[in-house]
Order: C-alpha cells, then structure tokens, then sequence
C-alpha cells in the first residue's frame, strides 16, 4: 500500500510541512508539499493523490476541504487542528473530512492517521468497484430481458400477422425506422425503445379481417375498405387495459396511424396535434415503407418517387414538423433497410 500511496501536504510554512514529509517518507509513502490552497488544487488536478494532508490555519483550509470533497471525492482528506479547538475538529468531519491531527503534532498521530485514512481509502474503493460491477451486472440482465421480451412481442405480432412473406421484414422495418424518427425529434431513450416495438404493433387489429380484404390484388370495393378501415379498433381493443407504457403507447399508435393532419383520416377524424405523437410518427413511416416495398397490388416505388408522393401530403396527411424530420435522416432509413434485407426475416426457419 505504501508504494502506491501518494500524499499531498498543504502548509503555509516550510518547516511543517517538511517534518511532515520526512516522517511519512520514512514510512514509505511519497510525498508532495504545497504551501497554498489554489497550488494544492492544481496538483490535485494534474496527480493522482490518496491523502490530503492540509495543515494550514484558518478558512483556507476549510475551503480546500469542501473543494476537496467536491471535486476529488476518492482523496481522503486529513486536517490539522489545534488541541483545544474541538469545535474545527467536529465541523471538519461533518464537511467529510476523514479524520484530524492536533498541534503540535505527534509522529506516532500522523503516521497512524494516515494509515487508517488509507485503509478506509482502500474500502471506499473496492465498495465502489462491487458498485459498479453489480450495476454493470443488473444493466447486462436487464438487456437480456429486453431483448427476450422484444424478440417474443416481434414474434408474436408476426404470427398474428403472417399473411405473405414480407410482414416479418415489414414489421421490423417500420419499429426501426419509428425509433429513429422519435430519437431525431429528441425523445428520451425509454421511449425510443417503447417506439421501436410499438410501433410494429401498429396492424395488430388486422388478425381480424379476412385475408380475401387483406390480399385482394384489386382496388377494394368501398364496402370492403370500410372493412379494412377496423383493424384500428380492433388493434386498440387488442392492446387496451393495460398499464405498461410501451402497451399504451401500441394503443395509441394502433388507433391512431391513420388519422391525418387534416382531419380526414379514420377512425375518429383527429387532426393536428389531437393525433399522438407516437401515431405521427408511425403514420409517416408506415406510408414510407408501404410504398417502398411491393404489395399483392402494386409493385414497390422508386425512391424518389416516393418521397414526392409523401411530400405532397405534408401539412394534409403528415405533420410538417415531424415530415421535415424524416425528410432529414432519410440516409438513415435506407441504412436500416439494407440491414433488415441482409438479415432477412428472423421468425421464420431456415433449412
């Protein structure tokens, strides 16, 4: 312990902190004298210390303590005191100071002092290692459980909706692609990761409807799409109830992502800022990935286009601000769909 541990006395006279430095050489720890507050906190800034050792008088010495303390918490700090001054003994160790010596000073008191000050030194450290190992443990934890619980919530939304090959992918792309739209629009974390999984919870409702509406290679008749148009409720009625955010959060966005700004969306007719966020969003990123990708009734849009095509609905069927957004980390959308392409669709068996 004592070849590692480095001492940093601070007095305004030579004398003092010479003595001092000779009898904790002796002992085999390496010491450095400051004669001055501000000197001692450069040092203390530029070198690893173990103790401070501060022996000055008066309100300096104070005030080394408490920047001391703030700054530098893993010094332990160790001050000088006169014998009948208990008073700056008693408001130094409520400051934090580890402990105290008394003028004039005893060898056998400094030597011990600091010593003890290095073991506690020594216990604060490793109980902050096991700190920090157990929180690094917990978070590792945490992230397996997360990724279990996505990839089960993946799974299921997939089998509930898997009418062609294409929903996995579909799916995956637009919870990616809502994740990092919200992250652009400066949502916190949690609820980027609540998006990412909401999000491909958006067709949940379409369980309810008959394939020969869901893959018909024609134009729907009105009474069809009427049809169609109550897989948002159903999805809601699906994932109503429950008290987890990210559920909630589904909720809203599998009632909600076809609303329009405007007002003329279903099923409610929301518009502007009525519609959630959440819904939004989602409502950009699905018509992106929609017309990007081929369907039973079309084949999928160049890019270009179909970037005109949204933008003709900014204002009307999107919200302009959150539009903008999307329009500014395209480079992003495309890299997410390369990835889901080359991993191609993870629930299904490969042979």
């Amino acid at each position: 312990m004592t070849e590692s541990a480095r001492i940093l006395i601070v007095d305004d006279g030579p004398d003092a902190g010479n003595m001092l430095s000779g009898w904790l050489e002796a002992e085999g720890y390496e010491c450095v004298i400051s004669t001055n507050a501000d000197e001692a906190l450069q040092l203390l800034d530029q070198d690893d210390f173990s103790v401070l050792l501060a022996t000055m008088p008066g309100k300096s010495s104070i005030e080394l303590l408490a920047q001391t303390r703030e700054h530098y918490p893993d010094v332990a700090v160790i001050m000088a005191t006169s014998f009948d001054d208990r008073e700056w003994a008693i408001k130094s160790l409520k400051m934090g100071a580890y402990g105290y010596v008394t003028k004039p000073f005893d060898q056998g008191e400094v030597t011990i002092n600091v010593a003890k000050a290095l073991e506690w030194r020594r216990l604060v450290l490793a109980s902050h290692r096991y700190e920090q190992r157990l929180e690094e443990e917990v978070q590792a934890r945490t992230a397996e459980i997360s990724r279990r619980e996505e990839d089960t919530i993946l799974r299921l939304v997939w089998a509930a909706e898997c009418r062609d090959q294409a929903t996995g992918d579909h799916i995956r792309r637009v919870g990616l692609h809502a994740a990092a739209l919200a992250e652009a629009l400066g949502w916190e974390q949690r609820r980027v990761d609540d998006i990412r999984l909401a999000a491909a919870m958006h067709d949940i409702g379409k369980i309810g409807i008959v394939e020969g509406i869901l893959l018909k290679a024609e134009r729907l008749t009105p009474t069809e799409f009427e049809v169609l148009k109550k897989h948002t409720e159903m999805g809601a009625r699906i994932l109503e109830g429950s008290d987890f955010p990210l559920l909630q959060m589904a909720k809203e966005i599998a009632l909600c992502h076809h609303e329009r700004w405007d007002g003329a969306g279903y099923p409610r007719g929301l518009a502007g800022e009525e519609i959630p966020e959440s819904a939004r969003i989602v409502a950009i990123v699905d018509v992106y990935d929609a017309l990007s990708h081929a369907r039973v009734y079309r084949p999928a849009h160049p890019e270009e286009e179909v970037l005109a095509i949204m933008a003709d609905g900014r204002g009307e069927h999107f919200d302009p601000r959150i539009f903008d957004c999307f329009l500014d980390i395209i480079p992003k959308f495309l890299s997410i769909r390369t990835l889901v392409q080359r991993e191609g669709n993870p629930f299904q068996s490969r042979k």
